[in-house]
């Protein structure tokens, strides 16, 4: 499966909502592969499809939840059914290169979804399982994790956004295969 170029800030498809998917079929089924080995491929805990340009509801999470295990799943059509708590933790993006900020998020959530093979799917997520599938629905709904900060605190990256929107990444913060990110 190839890995996908990642889209950056100022990308319009960013700020789209995704279209629901329909049938789960190999076209969606291989889309799920291709975001697999992107955000394998990029080091990051989750990938959205708008991310490499497809304004569908499909995302990939895969998160460490401690030294021996990971949750790694791929959500079509994903819904968040019920939060609860609240919690701070640094965040970053795979299509914002170089910016890290502490977002507030809940701290447990429910999600709704199906998985790759049409089957349905629900996880009770908290921690930091629960912020991707967080960052990654906001994704798939035109959310970026800076839309969430302080007006004080997006004003400070206002000029870091606009060169990031004009193509001008920070040195050494291209995302590359190997790089990092949240997703």
């Amino acid at each position: 499966m190839p890995v996908r170029p990642i889209r950056i800030y100022g990308d319009p498809v960013l700020r789209q909502k995704s279209r629901r998917v329909g049938e789960i079929d190999d076209t969606v089924r291989c889309l799920v592969e291709d975001l697999r080995e992107t955000m394998k491929a990029y080091n990051g805990v989750g990938l959205a499809a708008n991310q490499v340009g497809v304004a569908q509801r499909v995302l990939v999470v895969d998160v460490p939840i401690d030294e021996q295990q990971r949750a790694s799943h791929a959500l079509i059509n994903p819904m968040i059914s019920k939060r609860e708590g609240s919690e701070s933790g640094e965040e970053g993006c795979l299509s914002i290169p170089g910016i890290w900020e502490d977002v507030t998020r809940s701290q447990r959530v429910h999600v709704e979804a199906l998985d790759e093979n049409g089957r349905n799917v629900v996880i009770e997520a908290e921690g930091y399982l629960a912020r991707a599938l967080q960052h990654e629905v906001d994704h798939l709904d035109g959310v970026l994790f800076t839309d969430r900060l302080s007006a004080l605190k997006r004003q400070f990256l206002r000029r870091s956004l606009e060169a990031l929107a004009r193509g001008e990444l920070p040195e050494g913060s291209r995302p590359q295969p190997g790089g990092g990110g949240d997703g």
